[in-house]
């Protein structure tokens, strides 16, 4: 009984520093980053040096995911780097404040972006190394809060009359202190499991199928959010981005405790790939709802399916993918491979896009996005002896 209460005690702090890792990124990326890139280079180049280092920055965050992560295998820890990265992150957020030139703030930023995984990384194994396999389900619903954490965060940070631009990134890294440290400080329950024996060959064509599925999910959402605003645009001139932005948020809140209860299911019932392949085939329902669409309802409409099937599938894989990466000694470097299906998208979409629109419109690309959704869901299939 006392190790339940533990561990549920670890699921609830453990979110709460999931959701400061996305406080720690998603106002400064969305918001705070090109409002300081336009005050230095002004309106007409901030666009290309936005786009130039967002580009560099998801390069530096690919390498210092697989990096750090294979660095706290290797060192057998994971909370001496996770202290590390919060440090670091923190500093350097705090830095840009005295930032004046862009090719400075390029050079702050990939920097912050190693410096950020050099937390991450560690703190996704940890949830691998502690929460046990009847648990998964529960642990990915918890983590579901997270995007809709980070997007209040940037309401609160932003608040009329709260701070100045320089004290928005203050106020960024209080929060994810406070997010983080209760973790960090806590005591932690007994390992989940110890390496098998017999080594991982049994499980690499499931790995291999949860990475692909992850992808083919990640390129439809990754493509749909970067053109969402232009989409509903061209589906009703009258949609302001402050109404696309504050649907997208209400639906990332809605989409947390519908992945809570679907975790909390596929824990009970055993079935921790279902809700991943309902999920996936609801990504594709939403699509094929918005290629359709012919008015402003039945658009937002499919969005609202979309949004909160992918929502949910991706906080539930990013759980389910410890279950498959069974390897303690390796699983940081792992998680690492896999978060590279986080940086791929952004390489594929824009060919993906410029190879479609043009000829078939956006039902053209809501078409193609919702076959991988089903692709997705068909890699998630059971194969049962």
């Amino acid at each position: 009984m006392a190790d339940a209460r533990r561990l549920r005690r670890f699921l609830l702090v453990y979110a709460i520093a999931w959701a400061g890792v996305a406080v720690a990124y998603m106002p400064f990326l969305t918001i705070l980053l090109p409002m300081r890139v336009a005050g230095l280079a002004g309106p007409g180049a901030a666009v290309d040096w936005v786009a130039q280092i967002s580009f560099a920055g998801a390069l530096a965050a690919s390498a210092g995911h697989l990096l750090f992560g294979w660095l706290s295998d290797v060192s057998g820890v994971r909370r001496p780097w996770i202290w590390a990265g919060l440090g670091l992150s923190c500093v350097l957020l705090l830095l840009v404040r005295q930032v004046h030139t862009l090719p400075l703030l390029l050079a702050i930023i990939i920097a912050w972006q190693l410096a950020l995984n050099l937390m991450m990384a560690p703190l996704a194994a940890l949830a691998g190394d502690v929460v046990p396999d009847d648990h998964k389900g529960m642990l990915g619903g918890l983590m579901a809060l997270a995007p809709g954490c980070g997007a209040l965060s940037g309401t609160l940070i932003t608040w009329p009359g709260l701070a100045g631009a320089d004290g928005r990134l203050l106020l960024v890294a209080g929060l994810v202190l406070m997010c983080l440290l209760p973790l960090l400080l806590m005591p932690l329950p007994g390992p989940a499991m110890a390496a098998p024996a017999g080594g991982a060959a049994p499980a690499r064509s499931r790995t291999q199928r949860m990475w692909l599925a992850r992808l083919a999910v990640q390129i439809a959402e990754a493509t749909l959010f970067a053109y969402l605003y232009f989409w509903f645009r061209s589906v009703d001139p009258a949609m302001t981005d402050n109404r696309v932005a504050s649907l997208f948020a209400v639906l990332l809140l809605l989409s947390a405790p519908m992945a809570l209860l679907a975790g909390r299911w596929s824990d009970r019932r055993g079935e921790p790939l279902m809700p991943l392949r309902l999920a996936a085939l609801g990504s594709a329902a939403g699509l094929l709802v918005m290629a359709l669409a012919d008015g402003l309802a039945m658009a937002a409409g499919g969005f609202a399916l979309f949004a909160l099937a992918s929502a949910s599938f991706l906080a539930l894989h990013s759980a389910q993918t410890l279950r498959v990466l069974r390897r303690p000694d390796r699983r940081g470097r792992d998680l690492g491979l896999f978060n590279l299906t986080n940086t791929i998208p952004s390489l594929i979409m824009p060919w993906l896009t410029l190879g479609i629109v043009p000829r078939f419109g956006y039902a053209g690309l809501f078409l193609v996005l919702a076959l991988l959704s089903l692709v997705g869901a068909a890699l998630l299939s059971e194969r049962r002896a």
